[in-house]
């Protein structure tokens, strides 16, 4: 009988996340530092174990029409279909066609951090997209619906009590549309997620967070499907207007 634990395998990934958040936290006293560290702690997460069509990085978005987000902390992005609009020394501007998904990674969660993480995913839902006909063997398919772009919290910890209760439920319903915070983490107590088809969130708490959450996500992008055609055209008319 193998001696192998899918159980314990699961619980270490967590383990893992938590304990380097944790470091990071209690190591680094320079807030930008210190973010910097969060960051980079879910993006690697992201970046092994989501399927390889996907990619996370700190970001901008920019739409065809000029209008640029807010930097966002992570964004998840298709590779297999889309361009990068830029990239030059670790900055990266990313088409909005391409994002499936957008996140800040903060240290603690509470009513400011909520607040800024649903300004930042709005910055993003606002932009424009294009989706053009898809051509095939006999002729072209009409132009995919513009999937919707997941938004979301990362942290460590929760600064409400409870960590993820009524206060958190009642800032998160004050903005469900343009700033709607779809799923999030606080890595040392659960997550919370909104069921489009009740129109709640629903909170799980949980000792193996990140991995639940992980998990929850990349069953979001399974449905999500493939990001629209880029019009990479529209893009590349601005070259005509310097």
């Amino acid at each position: 009988m193998s001696n192998w634990s899918l159980t314990k395998l699961l619980e270490n990934l967590h383990a893992d996340i938590e304990h380097r958040l944790s470091t990071v936290r209690q190591s680094f006293a320079h807030p930008g530092t210190k973010g910097d560290g969060s960051e980079n702690i879910w993006l690697d997460l992201f970046n092994r174990y989501l399927p390889e069509r996907y990619r996370a990085d700190k970001a901008h978005v920019v739409d065809s029409k000029g209008v640029f987000s807010d930097q966002l902390d992570v964004v998840i992005f298709d590779r297999q279909y889309s361009p990068f609009v830029f990239k030059y020394e670790k900055q990266i501007i990313i088409p909005a066609e391409s994002v499936y998904a957008v996140f800040e990674a903060k240290q603690t969660m509470n009513l400011e951090m909520v607040k800024y993480a649903q300004r930042k995913v709005e910055s993003v839902r606002n932009l424009h997209r294009t989706s053009l006909p898809i051509p095939y063997a006999k002729g072209t398919y009409p132009p995919k619906d513009l999937t919707p772009i997941i938004g979301g919290l990362l942290t460590l910890e929760s600064e409400w009590s409870p960590a993820l209760g009524n206060s958190l439920i009642k800032q998160l319903n004050q903005d469900a549309e343009g700033g709607l915070l779809n799923i999030g983490c606080a890595a040392s107590h659960g997550y919370f997620f909104y069921e489009k088809e009740s129109g709640q969130f629903n909170i799980y708490p949980q000792e193996k967070a990140a991995t639940a959450f992980l998990f929850k996500l990349i069953s979001e992008l399974q449905f999500s499907g493939t990001v629209p055609m880029i019009d990479i055209q529209a893009y590349g008319n601005w070259l005509l207007k310097s």
